[in-house]
């Protein structure tokens, strides 16, 4: 009986130290990136590896700039196309989540995923794109963990520049200079509200240009773009 109990008590002891570790592993790491930029995320690297199994020579676009660098006109079309309620929530906007949970109802598949631009970056940074139930708590997790240690202005800092905009193009710099030939802080309102309107299907849009969904949903992010809180 004593070691049957042992072995009860290890089945639960031993997993719960590794998910502890786990969490504390990403808590380091968000904290280090207060103030330290990333030099890639975890979405990179499964891209990149993916994309090498096709071409072993390839490699991702990818530039670091400062937010100050970045156009406001792209920090509105994102906030105005993604998380409208940015400035305001805590990381997670369940209003936009029951929303969507009741779209893809009503759709019978999902079809919106109503996740925060925090909740985007906490997958982008640690997690696969697999969707599960597992994960998805996982996420949240590392979304209240990223609203905790960082102000809403460098985590969209980091969104901005991590941000999958393509085929192997991450990140306001890399997608501006690869559709448009200019820099993020360069980039024109009609432009900020196309590369929004991309998420978030861009490797689809990167391929597919002149596709007219894409056009439509670029006019109605520029209507909303004035209506766009920054942090």
């Amino acid at each position: 009986m004593k070691t049957l109990r042992k072995f009860i008590l290890l089945l639960v002891v031993v997993p719960l130290i590794m998910v502890l570790a786990i969490q504390a592993y990403f808590f380091l790491q968000i904290w280090w990136w207060v103030d330290h930029n990333p030099g890639s995320t975890s979405f990179m690297r499964e891209q990149e590896s993916a994309l090498r199994e096709k071409n072993p020579d390839f490699k991702i676009q990818y530039t670091w700039v400062p937010y100050n660098r970045i156009s406001n006109n792209l920090k509105r079309a994102i906030i105005a196309s993604e998380d409208a309620h940015f400035s305001e929530h805590e990381g997670v906007d369940w209003d936009a989540l029951q929303k969507a949970y009741e779209k893809n109802t009503r759709k019978g598949r999902v079809v919106s995923g109503g996740s925060t631009i925090t909740q985007q970056l906490a997958k982008n940074l640690f997690l696969s794109g697999e969707r599960s139930y597992v994960r998805k708590g996982q996420e949240l997790l590392i979304t209240y963990m990223l609203e905790f240690l960082m102000d809403k202005e460098r985590i969209f800092e980091i969104y901005l520049n991590v941000i999958e905009l393509g085929v192997g193009v991450f990140g306001a710099e890399a997608a501006s200079q690869h559709y448009f030939r200019v820099s993020a802080a360069g980039l024109g309102a009609s432009q900020a509200a196309r590369l929004a309107g991309m998420l978030p299907r861009p490797r689809f849009y990167d391929k597919n240009r002149g596709s007219g969904y894409l056009a439509g949903r670029t006019g109605l992010i520029l209507r909303r773009m004035g209506s766009a809180e920054l942090p």
